[in-house]
């Protein structure tokens, strides 16, 4: 029934997509109901952000996610990542195929000359944001993966998403446990266990029909899928993470084929080494748990994926992290959690001979990234959050493509997400959902300050979960 519904809503969709969809929200009223009664009857089982994980181990979402829906992760959620998504109850559960859905509302302060995007209104837009389908849970012992394909409801585009595919093993170095795997994925960062990194890190979705600021570092998403890699990790005594991976940047025929756009973005044929370093802590009968780490890539890139500027820009990418947890009941899946990441990044850029010629841009750039964010769970169901963030770099009118030749921005993110189910007593075992309001405020944007509050926007959203 769903799968009838999808197609018949996604041939309409492409036909007239402003008239039949985003334009209409007397319709789109409809359309999110029906998405959601879709997936209630389609669901077999217990759900959670990735659901066939929550029927592989027997688990409830809160067992391995703060706040009962992904992707933060709790101490058992980064252990069941980090183990290659092998962990299982022993039964036989069939193929690990998971379904999520994510529609909203976006409530700009200033509409939007032109539109919010291709086919959408200036301003207050409902949009089907995402459908997404996984295969998500063990391959075979010691091999598993997470792999996502993605409908993206207002690009109009479907795509092969997040690849983790992982072999593990377990064994002893120096007297202490060491679980070391290898890991094939296809964005930096998406393998990490830790929340504080880009790939995972808050918010874990926000709206794409509101302005956000132009400059974000390499391995802030501006490799995301258009790469493929390969590395080792390993875990040392529960204290001492390690990683070291390479990855290859895809040609236009391979980035098509995957349905990303070749030029969209900046885009690489080259390696492009990556390294990370993580300590960590629990103490309080694991209560607390503490991680500090730094994490590093270096590539050259073609600015806007332009082959025919014949140059590059060399970016390398510094970073460091931490995360702290607090349970207030190891014991209890439903016992609250306060949850606190930061990162900061910082990235260097140096323009080839050909790149200055061509653009009298300066020769070296720098780029500074800093996030950090706090987020309390009551009982596993309600869970604000708060977080700052900050971008400031070097000024160059032939480099940014802001107005004012300015990089900077800066401003804070206040969200609150329900989650009615998930938990082991849950009314409804069959499935998942995520309810947010997310309010984005900036300071300064692209570098101006009396300018940034017109850009400043509500999100709300709705995020389902099932398993086939």
């Amino acid at each position: 029934m769903f799968l009838n519904l999808l197609r018949t809503a996604l041939a309409q969709h492409s036909n007239s997509r402003s008239s039949w969809l985003f334009a209409d929200s007397d319709r789109i009223r409809l359309i999110v109901p029906a998405v959601l009664l879709a997936t209630l009857l389609a669901a077999t089982g217990p759900a959670l952000a990735v659901p066939s994980f929550a029927i592989q181990t027997g688990q409830p979402c809160a067992a391995c996610h703060i706040g009962a829906f992904g992707p933060q992760l709790t101490p058992y959620g980064r252990d069941f990542k980090l183990h290659g998504y092998t962990a299982n109850d022993g039964q036989n559960h069939g193929l690990p195929i998971a379904f999520t859905a994510q529609t909203s509302f976006t409530h700009t302060s200033q509409p939007q000359p032109g539109g919010a995007a291709p086919g959408f209104k200036p301003n207050d837009n409902f949009a089907i944001d995402q459908l997404s389908l996984y295969y998500a849970g063990q391959i075979a012992p010691k091999l598993g993966g997470f792999i996502e394909l993605n409908y993206d409801g207002v690009a109009q585009q479907a795509a092969l998403n997040n690849v983790d595919i992982r072999y593990v093993s377990e064994g002893q170095v120096f007297g202490q446990d060491v679980l070391w795997g290898v890991t094939v994925n296809n964005n930096p960062t998406v393998q990490d266990p830790w929340n504080s990194t880009p790939a995972w890190g808050f918010p874990y979705n926000r709206s794409a029909l509101a302005p956000t600021p132009t400059a974000s570092t390499l391995v802030d998403g501006g490799l995301g899928q258009r790469v493929a890699g390969v590395g080792v990790y390993s875990l040392w005594n529960d204290f001492v993470y390690l990683e070291s991976d390479v990855y290859k940047g895809l040609a236009p025929p391979a980035l098509r084929a995957l349905g990303q756009t070749p030029d969209d973005s900046d885009r690489t044929t080259a390696f492009i080494p990556y390294a990370r370093i993580a300590l960590l802590k629990d103490w309080g009968d694991k209560r607390h748990h503490a991680e500090v780490g730094a994490y590093a890539l270096s590539g050259s890139v073609i600015p806007g994926g332009d082959q025919t500027l014949g140059f590059g820009v060399r970016k390398s990418d510094w970073a460091v992290d931490a995360t702290y947890q607090y349970i207030t009941d190891p014991a209890k899946v439903t016992s609250d959690r306060l949850s606190a990441h930061a990162t900061f990044v910082h990235e260097t850029s140096r323009l080839s001979s050909d790149a200055l010629d061509a653009t009298g841009a300066l020769p070296r750039h720098w780029l500074d990234t800093m996030r950090a964010d706090l987020s309390y769970s009551f009982a596993a169901t309600v869970t604000p959050s708060i977080q700052y963030f900050r971008t400031v770099g070097t000024g160059d009118v032939n480099y940014w493509t802001t107005p004012n030749g300015s990089p900077n921005s800066d401003g804070m993110i206040l969200e609150v997400a329900y989650v009615p189910w998930g938990k082991p007593d849950s009314s409804f075992q069959n499935m998942n959902v995520r309810l947010a309001v997310q309010y984005v405020n900036y300071f300064s944007f692209d570098g101006s300050r009396a300018d940034a509050s017109r850009n400043n926007h509500f999100y709300f959203s709705l995020w389902t979960a099932v398993k086939f």
